[in-house]
């Protein structure tokens, strides 16, 4: 437990349905309310203007769900909560809570969902289509950085590609959580580079699990 102090609790949890419009700023102070609320004491840091310690973990984007969040929340017992107990709006559920062993910069990796809709096309022509991309040794695409724009070869960042169609074209793939960052975004320009006939009508993206740089499961 290096680096840790048994005060730190984290909660794992989920983000669904109308959760996922919830933006970051906002879940921190929904989830301060809800341990609050639940009677768990949070510690707080010191001087003028004192903040609960409260850390998330990859914070999604606006409109993504997610399976696997982590919240890192300092508290002043040393007793494991009741994640269960905790009056949470819909769509955000506390699954486990324990004492973390690990730091959050030891992600690597994130096991994503994607569902694409196509109005007008054929699902399976379209998830061939998507095949021969993904299989492909070199994925250029432009990148927004905090310095710009640039241009970056995401190939060897997004791995374990499986494609399936049904009423939705899926595609379920472990993307770079992180050096590079790869997001919902980058898949886009992904298949905007296989041509506009790959650019989804619809595109709904789901985290589901997160891997460490062996691509063990993170806890």
């Amino acid at each position: 437990m290096t680096g840790f102090s048994m005060n730190k609790i984290r909660f794992r949890y989920q983000k669904t349905g109308k959760a996922k419009y919830i933006s970051h700023l906002d879940l921190m102070s929904t989830m301060q309310r809800a341990f609050l609320r639940a009677g768990i004491k949070l510690k707080y840091s010191e001087g003028f203007n004192p903040h609960p310690y409260m850390s998330a973990a990859l914070p999604l984007f606006v409109g993504c769900e997610s399976l696997c969040e982590l919240m890192d929340v300092g508290i002043v017992s040393k007793d494991l909560p009741d994640q269960y107990g905790h009056l949470l709006p819909e769509g955000l559920k506390i699954t486990e809570a324990y004492i973390p062993v690990r730091k959050f910069n030891d992600i690597k990796w994130i096991g994503i969902n994607c569902r694409l809709h196509y109005f007008d096309r054929p699902s399976d022509e379209i998830a061939g289509m998507l095949i021969d991309l993904f299989n492909k040794t070199s994925l250029v695409i432009p990148k927004k950085t905090k310095s710009g724009t640039s241009v970056i070869d995401i190939a060897r960042f997004i791995c374990d590609v499986k494609v399936s169609s049904g009423d939705a074209v899926e595609i379920t793939a472990k993307i770079s959580a992180q050096n590079p960052t790869i997001n919902q975004n980058d898949i886009l320009n992904v298949l905007g580079s296989g041509g506009s006939i790959l650019t989804p009508d619809d595109i709904e993206v789901k985290r589901i699990e997160i891997y460490d740089a062996d691509m063990l499961l993170f806890k």
